[in-house]
């Protein structure tokens, strides 16, 4: 049986218009794949090597059938194109970029035809049913969104949303949650892609900002951006903290979070299958956050090292396995809320490693200068870290010491000096004997200490230390086996800085002849600021003569500089 395309026109604008409601794409899509299907049967009816073209009127559903010439200077293909001297022929005002159309009649569908003409019809309806799924979805990432689970697949939960589906994954669900076809789920959007297969909606119960959403939607302060949410972190099924602060001093972010007798945070806790839930008032200083952060623990003492992002926590004893939590739960999400690796110690821990750290200084004053235990003590008592700080301190400053006159202050200070003297030429000898050209001790920042660290990791020549980078200096982490490990570095021991240890790299480099100075990183302006007021209050200091050379070098004319003080002085009497 064949059909005729002629046949019941307004027919073939019912059904597309049907097509395109049921699938939720525009109408022309569909029509234009039905003209799409009928030039493909028409061209192996006609030929493949014809152009031929066919249009359905959208009013009426008339079908226009035409195989197509286009006018052009010269000829490659005698079946769509026509010389300029041949269309004159047919039309005197035919030009190059003319098309000649030659009305075809209506073909007829046969069997072959027609299921060709379905899979082209499909395949276009298909496609434009994707894009529009992805349009549609692409800028609601970060949003929650409703579903039915449709099915499970090797862990995999595939979701209906309505007009599309999502996959919530393994490692995106909740550990031992049970999902089971036909249950109503609600998620998180947290990735949209388009791929060949279609759009790919990635949806997630586990993430940290589905708990951030949830708590929007229960917390109407959250949801008007009276209360926000900084950060979260999750352990998925067993334990969550969440920081909140309020914008308005009015209203308690936590009290507002937990609701009456705890409607709303347990509202979120049943969402997410039992979930336990600790809200931390958020503070924009590290020390007080981290300390709300491992609640429910008391904590003694923090010491933080901004530079590493660390922080070191002492706890008493009786608390230190609640600090900890199960299996480390407990440090690692305030960890992860608060971006800071934490060290947790004991009273005893740390009481301990004062006094290991006192008697290593008490033993270095003791070697180096020759002093007894009871002198050596003191001045580790008073704070002096290192021999150097003894050698250059100011002499008032050891002779307060209980016990001490500047007579006493002199002797130690001088025999710390030579200490320090002896070390150098000690070093300076190890550096040579190492091979750590004098070069490398002219770059700005580098000591012999650091020279004789340098030859024992194989960095003997300035082109060896403008080859490395800030890393290999101050050492990094890397992950190992799923751990984070610290890799050290060649000056791990002298605790540079970020930018100290890029600086000098840099200075190298300028010597090396890599880079010029103006290559090198320039002060922040507040740094110039700063150096100018200086600037400034040494000319108020300056006597006439100087003052008089100083606007000379600044191009001025110092007497007409002269007068207007003059003038300014005059008012202000």
């Amino acid at each position: 049986m064949s059909i005729g395309v002629s046949h019941n026109r307004l027919e073939l604008l019912h059904i597309a218009r049907a097509l395109a409601s049921e699938k939720n794409i525009d109408e022309s899509i569909v029509i234009e794949a039905i003209e799409e299907a009928i030039q493909k049967a028409a061209r192996s009816r006609y030929g493949a090597e014809n152009d031929i073209r066919a249009v359905i009127d959208r009013k009426t559903g008339e079908l226009s059938l035409t195989r197509n010439m286009t006018v052009v200077e010269e000829v490659e293909n005698d079946n769509q194109e026509l010389s300029l001297e041949h269309a004159k022929r047919i039309d005197a005002n035919a030009e190059i970029g003319t098309v000649f159309s030659d009305e075809l009649p209506p073909i007829e569908f046969g069997r072959v035809a027609s299921q060709t003409a379905k899979q082209v019809i499909t395949q276009k309806v298909r496609d434009a049913e994707r894009q529009r799924q992805f349009e549609e979805y692409k800028d609601r990432v970060g949003e929650i969104v409703n579903g039915i689970v449709k099915r499970v697949e090797y862990g995999n939960v595939i979701v209906d949303l309505g007009r599309a589906e999502g996959i919530i994954r393994r490692a995106d669900g909740i550990p031992r949650e049970n999902l089971q076809n036909n249950e109503r789920v609600r998620a998180y959007i947290y990735d949209v892609r388009e791929e060949v297969r279609g759009p790919q909606i990635f949806l997630s119960r586990a993430h940290p900002d589905f708990m951030a959403a949830l708590f929007a939607q229960e917390v109407p302060e959250v949801y008007e951006g009276i209360i926000e949410i900084p950060s979260v972190a999750r352990d998925p099924g067993s334990r969550a903290k969440i920081a909140v602060i309020s914008n308005d001093g009015s209203i308690d972010p936590v009290g507002a979070c937990v609701g009456m007798r705890g409607s709303r945070v347990q509202a979120v806790v049943s969402e997410l299958a039992g979930e336990k839930i600790d809200i931390i008032p958020w503070s924009d200083e590290p020390a007080t956050f981290i300390v709300n952060a491992l609640q429910p623990a008391e904590v003694a003492k923090v010491v933080l090292d901004e530079e590493d992002q660390r922080i070191e926590v002492v706890v008493p004893d009786e608390q230190l396995s609640l600090a900890i939590g199960r299996r480390g739960q407990n440090v690692r999400l305030a960890s992860q809320l608060t971006g800071w690796s934490i060290d947790i110690l004991t009273e005893e821990e740390e009481s301990e490693r004062r006094q290991k750290e006192f008697a290593e200084r008490t033993q270095l004053f003791i070697a180096a200068l020759d002093v007894d235990e009871v002198i050596a003590q003191l001045l580790a008592t008073e704070g002096f870290t290192d021999v150097e700080e003894i050698a250059y301190v100011e002499l008032g400053e050891i002779a307060v010491i209980e016990g001490f006159d500047d007579d006493t202050a002199e002797e130690i200070q001088a025999r710390a000096r030579d200490y320090l003297e002896r070390l150098a030429a000690e070093l300076d000898a190890k550096r040579k004997e190492l091979g750590v050209e004098d070069a490398v001790m002219e770059v700005e920042g580098v000591d012999l200490a650091m020279a004789v660290k340098f030859g024992e990791n194989d960095v003997k020549t300035v082109d060896d230390l403008a080859g490395l980078v800030g890393d290999d200096l101050r050492g990094w982490f890397e992950t190992k086996n799923g751990e984070r490990v610290r890799e050290a570095g060649i000056l791990e021991e002298f605790n540079l800085s970020s930018d100290d240890a890029d600086m000098m790299i840099m200075r190298a480099r300028v010597a090396a002849g890599w880079i010029s100075e103006e290559d090198l990183p320039q002060p922040e302006v507040e740094e110039v600021a700063e150096a100018g007021e200086a600037a400034e209050l040494d000319i108020e200091n300056m006597d006439l003569e100087a003052l008089e050379a100083e606007a000379e070098a600044l191009g001025l004319d110092f007497n007409e500089v002269d007068g207007e003080l003059a003038d300014e002085e005059d008012q202000a009497g």
